[in-house]
């Protein structure tokens, strides 16, 4: 684990699996990515091991922070 994920800065992103398309779709939160200080770049932390299937990075918000997940 990296400094920029142990860290109390909240992430950039996170991470989900999506399984279906649509409203349908089941969207499952599976980590986290922190941005790098000279912006080039991020660390990117998973809870999820092995991830199989579509993985998707949305920008963190509150709303994402507070409903299991659902973007």
């Amino acid at each position: 684990m990296t400094t920029e994920t142990t860290s109390n800065r909240k992430p950039a992103f996170r991470l989900y699996i999506v399984n279906g398309e649509g409203e349908k779709a089941i969207w499952i939160p599976v980590g986290a990515a922190w941005s790098h200080q000279d912006g080039k770049g991020y660390s990117i932390s998973l809870d999820a091991i092995p991830v199989t299937g579509r993985l998707v990075m949305r920008a963190a918000s509150e709303t994402s922070e507070g409903n299991g997940g659902q973007p």
